[in-house]
């Protein structure tokens, strides 16, 4: 696997940076108005790129990556190939449609297959694991490189300043002083293989996954909550695990209102019949919201959790809201399980589960 995110693109590193409750935000001034002018961009590529030619530089590099970390040639045609994102640089240049991208970072990172390209918002990255997961269980391919990018353009910004999704301080996920989200970007990319290809080399398995949709609005998720929890239970339904098996949760956790209430309302639900809830953490307090790359960059965050068996803290918590009380803390906080699942709400009623484990008793 690999990343690049506000906080530097080694695993090790970023990792350590979230443990300590760092965050990639900074100031940057925009030529109209707009809500909050904090947004955590990646160190690299530059902005003075252009967005169409850093968001192409950063999939392709991150491609690269993850390609080199799994000893994968990008030339096997067993190898299949699934991008993620929401509009990418769509809505500032000119481009002709999102597969062009997906196209170009293939063969910017030396694949020369056609690449599978999904866009479901905020999910998109989350949704584009599980179709890599569907097409390496049906035999088709051996293995498949699964992921998503975006960046912050003037469009998405001035789009959420006006929707009012911004917040007009700091992202303070499932804190009681919570106005909004604060942008991010990044990319991130997972490799799937089937668990004995190379038994010994992986860092974790992807057991389920599972989703729903709202159905409800192209922008406010349903309130209840009750399709997270159809997600959740499509997820561990598929992984063949039990609520109870379940020891960490990396949440959506946008800081907006409407999605911290809903999520945590579709967590309570999904894990109602268990005593004490799973540890739930989030990192766009740290990190920003990466619309269609967040699901990835989140799955590895759970991967790191599970390995590390610690959880980052949610950067903003002081006072969780009533909501999410019960399974929400300031601080880091001791995982004791092997199991855990990443959790992503994407505008349009997308919500997308993701069951990971690591071996139990790893050093």
């Amino acid at each position: 696997m690999s990343w690049s995110t506000p906080l530097g693109d080694d695993l090790a590193g970023v990792w350590d940076r979230l443990l300590d409750g760092l965050d990639g935000f900074d100031r940057l001034e925009m030529p109209f108005p707009v809500r909050n002018d904090l947004v955590a961009m990646v160190p690299s590529p530059p902005v003075e790129l252009g967005h169409r030619e850093r968001m192409l530089a950063m999939t392709a590099d991150r491609l690269q990556a993850a390609f080199a970390d799994a000893e994968l040639d990008p030339a096997d045609d067993g190898v299949a190939l699934v991008l993620g994102t929401s509009y990418g640089a769509y809505l500032d240049e000119e481009m002709e449609t999102l597969y062009d991208w997906a196209v170009s970072s293939a063969r910017a990172a030396g694949y020369a297959g056609n690449p599978v390209c999904v866009s479901t918002a905020c999910s998109a990255s989350s949704d584009a694991l599980l179709v890599g997961a569907s097409l390496v269980r049906s035999g088709r391919y051996r293995a498949a490189v699964c992921g998503g990018a975006d960046i912050v353009t003037p469009a998405k910004w001035l789009a959420h300043s006006k929707l009012g999704t911004l917040s007009d301080e700091r992202l303070r996920a499932f804190d009681a002083a919570h106005s909004g989200m604060l942008l991010g970007e990044g990319a991130a990319f997972l490799v799937l293989e089937r668990g004995s290809e190379r038994a010994g080399r992986s860092y974790a398995v992807l057991r389920g996954a599972g989703s729903s949709n709202d159905a409800v609005g192209t922008t406010a998720p349903a309130a209840d909550g009750h399709t997270v929890r159809t997600a959740v239970d499509r997820a561990l339904r598929d992984s063949g695990l039990r609520g109870i098996d379940v020891a960490v949760i990396s949440a959506h956790g946008t800081g907006t209102v409407l999605n911290d209430e809903a999520e945590a309302r579709g967590l309570a639900l999904a894990f109602a019949d268990r005593d004490e809830l799973p540890v739930v953490f989030g990192t766009k307090g740290a990190l920003g919201h990466s619309l269609g790359a967040c699901g990835a960059i989140e799955a590895i965050t759970l991967i790191l959790t599970l390995r590390e068996r610690v959880a980052p803290p949610i950067v903003g918590l002081t006072s969780p809201i009533p909501q999410a009380a019960d399974f929400v803390r300031p601080g880091r906080r001791a995982v004791q399980g092997s199991a855990g699942i990443s959790l992503t709400l994407g505008f349009g009623g997308f919500n997308t589960a993701l069951v990971f484990s690591v071996e139990e008793g790893r050093p």
